[in-house]
């Protein structure tokens, strides 16, 4: 599943600038992808193995256009609604920081995957869609990896991302819930911030 997270970022990276508010989502994904993928082609430093500056990448153009604050909600089930605003706040702060170097480590091992993306079902009123796609490594199988996404007043965004079958967000929500229920919803953000600074 790593390997795919490559083509999530790759994908799921979507540009909030307000000129591509109308942009239809599939075609938004397409195009942020060409440009991350130029990048990583490009620059020397991220091919040489470069963390900080391959962290900066996803900082700076896929981080700022996902909704955290939903996907944490998402990964936190019903104990979501345990935490104050303030433990909200902070659980997805780390879960960002979380999915950051996550996402780094997946883009590190980014190949010349192919992507086809299936025709997007959509209405013009809709605020809520899911663009299909399927990935093809050199010589295997293809992968589908589907984008939930959301508009917003910025324009679209990714909440989750599901990965043969697999969502991300909620993949977390065993590991979350049994934190919460060993040690409540401190002990998770304790937990996430010591995975952080590993």
């Amino acid at each position: 599943m790593k390997r795919f997270l490559s083509w999530m970022l790759l994908t799921a990276g979507l540009t909030a600038f307000a000129v591509h508010a109308q942009e239809a989502p599939d075609a938004l994904i397409k195009r942020v992808a060409s440009d991350v993928v130029a990048t990583l082609k490009a620059d020397k430093e991220i091919q040489g193995g470069n963390k900080k500056k391959l962290y900066d990448l996803v900082d700076g153009k896929i981080a700022g256009n996902f909704t955290f604050m939903r996907m944490t909600a998402l990964a936190m089930g019903r104990n979501w609604s345990k935490a104050t605003p303030a433990q909200q706040k902070a659980l997805s702060d780390e879960f960002k920081t979380l999915l950051i170097r996550t996402y780094s480590g997946a883009l590190s091992n980014y190949q010349n995957d192919v992507m086809d993306f299936k025709p997007l079902r959509m209405q013009p009123a809709d605020t809520d869609v899911t663009v299909r796609t399927t990935v093809t490594a050199p010589g295997g199988q293809p992968i589908g990896i589907d984008y939930s996404m959301e508009k917003s007043d910025s324009g679209w965004k990714a909440y989750d991302v599901i990965v043969g079958g697999v969502s991300l967000v909620t993949n977390y929500r065993d590991e979350f819930n049994n934190v919460i229920r060993d040690s409540g919803v401190d002990g998770l953000i304790k937990t996430l911030v010591a995975k952080n600074k590993s």
